[in-house]
């Protein structure tokens, strides 16, 4: 029968021979990580120091330590730029949302753990931080860095220098409550007439605007699509010969750092790609601006800069923020937009409708952030409970 081996992490009996100059060296057996056998030595003055030292020695080797390039005693600075360098070699994520991990983790997270170890963060530590930010910032703030966070742990432990992922013991963050708000009809004339008047007529010097920000918002009410898709939509993925015209979303504009503004071949999901019909109204800007392009490539985009560079996402809503501005409207962002259009759409044909249309996998999704909650109870109830009413005879008693 096989002898079972010594467990890793042990040692043997310790042995005493004399050293140099006067000193004696304790040693012994110690069967290290990789299972290998090894003889761990130290010395001291004495007998009784030497085995001292040596017992450091082994304390050190017992500790839980790392086997790649992070250990407990690690900064989480290192650990902060491993992950990142982690994350570029597993290449899975979209470049929009590296940057986003990037800067939530550079400006978020690593003002508040950049002084401590691995070893050092503690359950209680993160809890705190993550209530801190919910309370002084926002839920939102909160929600980010708890992602990232977790996830630059995670990789901590599987780097075996931690045991275990101290953010998945805190407390859950609670969101506040909130309800999505569309745009009335009276609203969205009334976003159209600022944004033709703007910065037109007497008394403005320099090129009126081109004239693309009123069609970017015609085609978002009409698609439901994204800023960024919307941005996306090429020559060939319009179809205007068709009764009602459609649009084929399939991709979205993206800013990576330190590169140039792009098309990613797909949108902010690989599942949300699709093929919308659209209104009257979208169909005409999606005509006048194929008239635009019409000797252009069918990759050309249908919205451009004075370039014929792709319009960014975050100078698309900086433009209609100025517009707002002026017109003393507030709280419209492009989101606003894809809000309204699902409201309406849920109104007409249900939550199921409304997101497929905004390409959610489930209407969850598109009823809790999209569709304003409706407070008017169906009149059908009124007819339904004419069933109680009192009977005649009863009444003239």
């Amino acid at each position: 029968m096989a002898r079972p081996r010594t467990p890793i992490g042990t040692f043997g009996d310790i042995s005493f021979i004399k050293a140099a100059q006067g000193q004696v060296r304790a040693r012994t057996r110690y069967r290290d990580d990789d299972g290998k056998v090894r003889r761990v030595s130290a010395t001291g003055a004495t007998k009784r120091e030497a085995e001292r030292n040596l017992k450091k020695v082994l304390a050190d080797r017992t500790s839980y330590r790392s086997t790649g390039e992070l250990s407990p005693d690690s900064s989480f600075t290192a650990l902060a730029d491993v992950w990142l360098a982690d994350l570029d070699l597993e290449a899975k994520l979209a470049e929009s949302t590296r940057a986003l991990y990037e800067r939530n983790m550079r400006q978020l997270v690593l003002p508040a753990f950049e002084g401590y170890a691995l070893r050092e963060i503690t359950v209680s530590k993160v809890d705190r931080f993550l209530k801190g930010l919910a309370t002084n910032k926002s839920y939102s703030m909160a929600k980010q860095a708890r992602t990232v966070l977790s996830l630059a742990l995670g990789l901590a432990v599987r780097y075996d220098a931690i045991a275990k992922n101290p953010v998945r013991e805190t407390a859950r963050l609670r969101k506040p409550p909130s309800q999505a708000a569309a745009l009335t009809a009276a609203q969205v004339e009334a976003i159209r007439t600022a944004v033709r008047s703007w910065r037109r007529g007497p008394g403005f010097s320099g090129p009126p605007p081109d004239g693309q920000l009123e069609q970017i918002i015609e085609v978002m009410l009409g698609t439901s699509a994204r800023i960024g898709e919307v941005l996306a939509i090429r020559k060939c993925d319009v179809d205007v010969t068709s009764t009602p015209a459609t649009v084929r979303i399939s991709g979205t504009i993206v800013s990576p750092a330190g590169k140039p503004t792009q098309r990613q071949p797909h949108p902010k999901t690989q599942k949300s790609t699709r093929t919308v019909s659209v209104p009257s109204f979208t169909a005409e800007v999606l005509r006048d601006r194929l008239a635009k392009i019409g000797s252009e490539g069918p990759d050309h985009l249908i919205f451009f800069s004075r370039n014929r560079t792709p319009l960014t996402t975050n100078n698309v809503r900086r433009r209609l923020r100025a517009v707002m501005e002026e017109a003393g409207i507030e709280g419209v962002t492009p989101h606003s937009f894809r809000r309204t259009v699902a409201t309406v759409i849920d109104r007409a044909g249900g939550a199921e409708l409304a997101a497929e249309m905004l390409g959610h996998t489930s209407s969850d999704i598109t009823k809790a952030h999209y569709i304003e909650p409706d407070e008017k109870v169906n009149p059908v109830t009124a007819e339904i409970l004419e069933s109680l009413a009192p009977r005649t005879r009863e009444l003239g008693r």
